[in-house]
């Protein structure tokens, strides 16, 4: 199920907008084998350490994020992506407001 229109040029990262305090999102797609959602990450704001039955593609559209995999930090900025693998735990957390494209593959 799509929420967005297809077969148009979008502008992902004017497609969700930041909100202060707070994280918001906004689905893309969703079917069986997955989902695609945008995020935008105020300042601060953070995900705790949680896992996912599902490989999980972070895509950086704007600012910097720190990501903890298996408490490993990794930072990303605008134009970086990083693969969440399944089971493993993860935690998500602003160092700028960022925005982000989430895309989640069942394994």
């Amino acid at each position: 199920m799509s929420t967005v229109p297809r077969s148009e040029i979008m502008r992902l990262a004017s497609m969700v907008e930041y909100n202060m305090g707070a994280i918001v999102s906004r689905q893309v797609t969703k079917a069986e084998g997955g989902n695609v959602t945008l995020f935008a990450f105020d300042k601060d704001q953070e995900l705790s350490e949680h896992t996912t039955p599902f490989d999980a593609l972070v895509q950086i559209l704007d600012g910097e994020a720190e990501i903890r995999i298996s408490g490993r930090p990794n930072l990303l900025n605008a134009g970086d992506s990083i693969l969440m693998p399944a089971n493993e735990p993860h935690a998500l957390r602003a160092v700028k407001a960022f925005k982000m494209l989430l895309t989640m593959i069942k394994v």
